[in-house]
C-alpha cells in the first residue's frame, strides 16, 4: 500500500502524525469556540433575567409602599365618606401625584371603579381599604412605573433589549422592530426585523384584569454568531500557518535525513566494492553515534519535560478542583479566601500563605484562611502585613533567606480602606516580577469576590429588614412566627406574642411632619431591640404597629414584658428633628397573647388573639397592656 522509499514513508508518517490530528483538533476547537460563545450568551441572558426579576420585585415593593401611603390618607378617607364620585376621582388623582404613582385603581364595594394615571402601568400591588372599624370597604391597586419605564430600566441595568407585554399585547419595547400586537415566543431564537435574537421570558400578574404580564429579555444572537465566525477565522488562520510551517520543517528534515542516509549507503557500497580503507560510520564518533547520543540526550530531555508536564497537570487538576469549589461555595467568604490562598501559594511556589479579613468595617483583622503553616515564616509574614497596613499598598519584605508578599483587599468604592490581606512566603528564592504580577492579580480578584459576597449578604439582610426601623419586616415576621409556633407545639413549650400600636401617632405626623414621625418610630424600635432578649424576634408589623415574638414565654411573662415596654415608651422623650426646644412624647397600647392559651394552635389564632387584645387596650383608654382572653 505504501511506497517503499524512505521519503514516501516520511510523507505518510507526517500526514498520519501531524496533518490528521491537526484537522481533528481544528474541528474540535471550532466546536469549542461555538459552545463557549453560546454558553457565554446563555449565561448573560440568565443573569439579565434574574436582574429583571429582582427589579420587577423592587417596583412591586415600591408600589406596595405607595399603596399603603395612599390607603392611610385621611383626605382619601374623607373623599370616600363624601359619596361624591367626582370629588373622589379628583382626590385619587391628587394622591397619585403625591406619591408619584404611574397608575392608581380604586374599587369600592357598591360604588364601582375609579382610576387615575397611565394605562400601561406594570408591577402593581394591591392594598385593602378598611373603614374605621377595620371592615374592608374596597381595594386599591397601585403602580409606580409604566411598561416603557420598566423596559428602559431593565435595558439600563442589563444592557440588553427588553419587551414588556400585557394581556392585550406588547406594551413597551426597546426595539423599534416590535409591533404592538406581534406574537412572541417564550424563549429560544426569534427573528425581529432584520436580526435574530435569543430571548427568555418572565411572567408576572397583570396590573389590571385577568391574564399576566410578561417581560422578555433579548440577546442579539446574530452579532454573537458574527463574533464566533470571526474567532473561527482567526483560529483557522493560526492553525493553517502552523501547518504550513510544519510542512516546511518536515520537507527540510526529510531532505536532511535522506542526505545522511545516502552518505551511509555510499560508504557501505564503497566498503562492499573492496575499498577496505573506508569505515562505515556505525560506531565511535561517526554520524550514527552522534545521532544516537543526541537521541539519548533528547530522550532524557523529553523525560524531564514529561515530569514537568505531569506536575503541571496535577497543578491544573488542583486548580480545576478549586474553581469547582469556588462555584459551589461562591457565597462563602471563608471558602473563597481558602481557595485564593491555595491558588496563590501554588501559583508563586510559596511555602505558606494566609488571608485575613475584617468581620465588620472598622473591626480588627482576623485570620480566615491559611495554607502550609510554617512558624519560622510567621515573622516575615507579620512584617510584610504591617507594611501593607501602613502604606495601604502591596508590599514585599525579605529577612535573611525568607521572602514574603502581601496585598490589601479593598472595596471597589475605596482606594484607601483595607478590608483584608492576602500574604504568602517562602525561603531561598526571592519572588520574581512574574510572581508578583500573578499574586497581585489573584489578590485583586479576591477583593472582587469578597465584595460580591458582602453585596449578597447585604441584599439578603435588606430583604428581611424594615429600612426605617431596622426591625424585621412583615414578611420576615410571618416566617418567624410560623416557625416558632411549630417549634412550640413540637416541644410543648409556651410562645408569647405582643402586638404594639403607638397611640395617636397620626397626630405626630400631622403636627410635626413625617420626619418627626419617622424619628419616633426609630426610637420606639430602639427600645424594642434594647428590651428584647437575644431569642426574641421584634418586627415592624405595619405602619406604627409593631410585634415581638417571645419564645419560651407564657402569657404572664408576655404581659410583664409588654408592661416594661409600655413604661419605657411612656417615658421616652424624642428631640425635635428640625431643631428648637421641646420634645415629642408618645404612649403605646399593647396586646399580649400566648400559646397554648390562645383560642387556636396555629399562628393566625395567636396573632388574632394578640391583635384583639391590642384593640381592647385601645378601647379601654390607650396607654395600657391587655392580656388576651
Amino acid at each position: 500500500m505504501f511506497s517503499r522509499s524512505f521519503r514516501a514513508r516520511l510523507t505518510w508518517f507526517f500526514i498520519v502524525i501531524v496533518v490528521l490530528p491537526m484537522v481533528i483538533v481544528t474541528l474540535a476547537l471550532f466546536k469549542l469556540v461555538a459552545d463557549s460563545e453560546r454558553g457565554k450568551s446563555d449565561a448573560q441572558l440568565s443573569q439579565a433575567a434574574t436582574s429583571a426579576k429582582l427589579l420587577f420585585g423592587e417596583h412591586e415593593a415600591r408600589a406596595a409602599a405607595a399603596g399603603r401611603d395612599i390607603a392611610g390618607s385621611a383626605a382619601l378617607a374623607a373623599a370616600i365618606a363624601g359619596h361624591s364620585d367626582q370629588a373622589l376621582e379628583a382626590r385619587l388623582a391628587a394622591e397619585a401625584r403625591r406619591v408619584r404613582a404611574a397608575r392608581v385603581v380604586l374599587e369600592l364595594d357598591g360604588r364601582g371603579r375609579q382610576a387615575s394615571g397611565l394605562e400601561d402601568a406594570v408591577a402593581g400591588a394591591t392594598t385593602t381599604l378598611k373603614d374605621p372599624e377595620g371592615a374592608p370597604v374596597g381595594t386599591l391597586r397601585t403602580s409606580v412605573t409604566t411598561a416603557r419605564e420598566f423596559a428602559a430600566a431593565v435595558q439600563a441595568l442589563t444592557s440588553l433589549d427588553t419587551i414588556v407585554s400585557g394581556p392585550s399585547g406588547v406594551l413597551a419595547s426597546t426595539l423599534p422592530a416590535v409591533a404592538a400586537g406581534q406574537e412572541l415566543p417564550e424563549g429560544g431564537d426569534h427573528r425581529l426585523g432584520d436580526r435574530t435574537y435569543r430571548l427568555t421570558t418572565l411572567t408576572a400578574p397583570a396590573f389590571e384584569g385577568e391574564g399576566s404580564a410578561t417581560v422578555r429579555v433579548l440577546f442579539d444572537a446574530q452579532s454573537k454568531r458574527k463574533a464566533t465566525q470571526t474567532s473561527r477565522i482567526e483560529l483557522g488562520g493560526l492553525l493553517l500557518a502552523f501547518l504550513v510551517l510544519a510542512c516546511l520543517f518536515a520537507l527540510t528534515l526529510s531532505r536532511s535525513l535522506q542526505m545522511q542516509v545516502q552518505r551511509l549507503l555510499d560508504a557501505a557500497r564503497r566498503l562492499g566494492s573492496g575499498e577496505l580503507d573506508v569505515k562505515v560510520p556505525t560506531e565511535g564518533d561517526d554520524e550514527f553515534a552522534a545521532l544516537g547520543g543526541e537521541f539519548n540526550a533528547m530522550a532524557r530531555q523529553l523525560q524531564s519535560r514529561l515530569e514537568e508536564l505531569t506536575a503541571e497537570r496535577e497543578r491544573l487538576q488542583h486548580a480545576i478542583r478549586r474553581v469547582g469549589g469556588a462555584l459551589a461555595t461562591g457565597l462563602d467568604r471563608d471558602a473563597l479566601l481558602e481557595i485564593v490562598v491555595s491558588t496563590a501559594v501554588d501559583g508563586v511556589a510559596a511555602a505558606t500563605g494566609r488571608a485575613s479579613a475584617r468581620e465588620a468595617p472598622g473591626g480588627p483583622l482576623q485570620q480566615r484562611a491559611s495554607v502550609g503553616e510554617d512558624a519560622d515564616l510567621d515573622a516575615v509574614l507579620d512584617a510584610v502585613e504591617e507594611e501593607v497596613l501602613q502604606s495601604r499598598e502591596a508590599a514585599e519584605v525579605a529577612r535573611d533567606d525568607a521572602h514574603a508578599l502581601s496585598h490589601p483587599l479593598r472595596p471597589s468604592d475605596s482606594s484607601t480602606k483595607v478590608a483584608g490581606l492576602v500574604s504568602v512566603a517562602r525561603r531561598g528564592r526571592a519572588f520574581t516580577g512574574a510572581d508578583r504580577d500573578l499574586f497581585n492579580y489573584l489578590a485583586s480578584q479576591a477583593s472582587v469576590s469578597i465584595e460580591n459576597v458582602d453585596l449578597h449578604e447585604t441584599v439578603q439582610r435588606q430583604a428581611v429588614t424594615d429600612e426605617l426601623t431596622g426591625l424585621f419586616n412583615h414578611r420576615r415576621f410571618q416566617e418567624v412566627i410560623a416557625v416558632e409556633v411549630e417549634r412550640a407545639k413540637r416541644f410543648e413549650q409556651p410562645l408569647g406574642l405582643i402586638m404594639l400600636d403607638l397611640d395617636d401617632f397620626k397626630n405626630v405626623n400631622d403636627r410635626y411632619g413625617h420626619l418627626q414621625g419617622d424619628q419616633v418610630l426609630r426610637e420606639v424600635a430602639r427600645i424594642l431591640l434594647d428590651t428584647s432578649r437575644e431569642i426574641d424576634e421584634p418586627a415592624r408589623y405595619g405602619g406604627e404597629e409593631m410585634a415581638v415574638a417571645l419564645p419560651q414565654t407564657d402569657l404572664e411573662g408576655a404581659s410583664l414584658f409588654a408592661e416594661r415596654l409600655r413604661a419605657r415608651i411612656e417615658s421616652l422623650e424624642v428631640p425635635m428633628v428640625r431643631g428648637g426646644d421641646g420634645v415629642v412624647r408618645i404612649t403605646a397600647s399593647v396586646g399580649a397573647a400566648a400559646l397554648p392559651q390562645s383560642s387556636g394552635p396555629d399562628k393566625d389564632a395567636l396573632v388574632q388573639a394578640a391583635d384583639a387584645a391590642l384593640y381592647r387596650a385601645k378601647r379601654l383608654g390607650k396607654n395600657r397592656v391587655v392580656k388576651a382572653g
